[in-house]
């Protein structure tokens, strides 16, 4: 997603001068093509993101086009004061970049595992909060925030699910879902790169005789308010999954949108990290194994769904 991210901003950059990435002493690696095709629009600030959303916020009330990029919890929860009082009180054009959500560096620990971030996000004013499941939407999302002015927070995975270019789900548009996989009995939302997991478990569950949908909420503000109205109405359940906090999360969204509609899905249920703070240390996959939201958690709550 990272490389897919690169790629779109490189391509942006190149006919539009205004477009500034800056990072947080993080990327060296990533970044060195980048700083060389464009040196007037990549700055290094340091080890101090919460000073890097300061100057973001001057440089887009300047007319600029602004990223800032560290990973996981360091560019958002580190500098939140700075994201609500800065970017997101004047409505600035920043796009607040993080590399591995969820549990992408699983074996940091606690320290570096990302999820609670999306609950603290979308709860602030002005802010979209996209959490790409494949690489081509992480792509694609990235050129919606240079076209979409505001600020927005970019959620990259070191995992994806496989796509087909829009081919399937359809063009990328912030607000709205994707579908990769239709069904009729259960319906799968997915945001993020566990998407994969979900649809592992949904071509399982297949060979037993269960239709599943899977839906790529890659947006989680503003969310597909339609999508999930369907989704109530066509099937007999509803599964959210997400590589964070079950609280304030994409199942919390999803709920807020069936209470507020006045509609009721059969059966729901959310899988995610359970109001725990994640103190085990180890691989993504083994991560998502522990905590219960791996294919084999996601086919179980579908057999006991149906």
């Amino acid at each position: 997603m990272r490389d897919a991210f690169l790629k779109s901003l490189s391509s942006l950059a190149e006919k539009d001068k205004d477009i500034v990435l800056l990072t947080a002493d993080l990327g060296f690696g990533v970044f060195e093509k980048f700083e060389a095709r464009f040196p007037g629009q990549y700055f290094n600030v340091g080890v101090a993101e919460q000073n890097m959303t300061g100057v973001a916020t001057g440089l887009s009330l300047e007319g600029k086009k602004v990223f800032t990029y560290s990973i996981g919890n360091f560019p958002t929860l580190r500098c939140l004061e700075q994201i609500r009082n800065d970017a997101g009180y004047h409505d600035a054009n920043v796009t607040v970049v993080a590399s591995g959500g969820g549990f992408s560096y699983g074996a940091l620990g606690m320290s570096h595992h990302c999820t609670e971030d999306i609950a603290i996000l979308r709860a602030l004013p002005n802010v979209s909060v996209v959490a790409p499941c494949t690489a081509w939407e992480a792509g694609e999302a990235t050129r919606s925030f240079v076209s979409n002015p505001g600020v927005g927070y970019l959620r990259l995975d070191k995992t994806q699910a496989e796509d087909s270019n829009g081919v399937i789900g359809g063009g990328f548009e912030i607000g709205v879902s994707r579908c990769l996989k239709k069904g009729d009995d259960i319906t799968i939302m997915a945001t993020g790169g566990i998407l994969e997991e979900a649809m592992k478990a949904s071509k399982i569950a297949e060979t037993l005789g269960v239709s599943c949908r899977v839906l790529s909420f890659h947006s989680v503000k503003p969310i597909d308010s339609e999508a999930i109205k369907k989704a109530v109405s066509d099937t007999k359940g509803i599964i959210t999954i997400e590589e964070h906090n079950i609280v304030g999360g994409l199942g919390s969204a999803v709920s807020e949108v069936c209470m507020d509609l006045g509609i009721m899905p059969k059966k729901f249920r959310r899988i995610g990290l359970n109001d725990v703070y994640s103190s085990v240390v180890g691989s993504q996959d083994y991560l998502r194994s522990y905590y219960n939201m791996n294919s084999e958690a996601i086919l179980k709550a579908i057999k006991d769904m149906v």
